[in-house]
């Protein structure tokens, strides 16, 4: 069992293997992401600072989708599915932002933890079959396969962003800071 900090998190591993490192480093930028977004309506989580159009709705489907194709149809190399197998990408590169409107809080929220779920359940799969090095089923184009380790450090990058963003929205809605 983890420890938890004060709001909940689970502190990553001060000391551990390297696969239990990563993993504890990105289920923390997970927590620190669902802390961002948890208890707002539908206007608190369309709001965008600045000239960014970004949204904390946005950002949860956007991390939904990122979750989807890191693990699932690039490591696994699965097709992709509902909702974004059905999204125009050429009409709009942007479609898993600009979507979120139309989405209740709860079908944002339900998309992204079923995201995370999936993947929890994928990346541990991946680690007993292959490890942190095995590679991904589907190539870039260029034909390199980035390794588990790298998918990885990829989504710990991912989501520490997205909370910088999510931080700086979250205090524009109510007030609430904190890392």
């Amino acid at each position: 069992m983890s420890n938890l900090d004060e709001l909940g998190r689970p502190e990553p591993p001060p000391a551990s293997d390297e696969a239990s490192t990563l993993v504890g480093f990105l289920e923390y930028q997970r927590a620190t992401f669902e802390w961002k977004c948890a208890g707002l309506d539908a206007a608190s989580l369309n709001v965008s600072v600045a000239v960014s159009s970004m949204t904390l709705g946005g950002m949860l489907k956007h991390l939904a989708l990122v979750e989807d194709y890191w693990f699932s149809q690039r490591l696994f190399g699965n097709e992709s599915p509902p909702p974004w197998d059905s999204a125009d990408w050429d009409a709009d590169p942007d479609w898993d932002w600009h979507s979120a409107v139309e989405d209740t809080p709860e079908e944002l929220r339900t998309l992204w933890r079923n995201a995370v779920a999936h993947s929890r359940s994928l990346v541990a799969e991946a680690l007993v079959d292959g490890g942190l090095a095995q590679l991904a089923r589907r190539p870039w184009p260029d034909g390199r396969s980035p390794s588990l380790r790298w998918i990885l450090c990829h989504l710990i990058e991912e989501y520490a962003r997205h909370n910088g963003h999510a931080d700086i929205i979250r205090e524009s809605v109510d007030g609430q800071t904190g890392e």
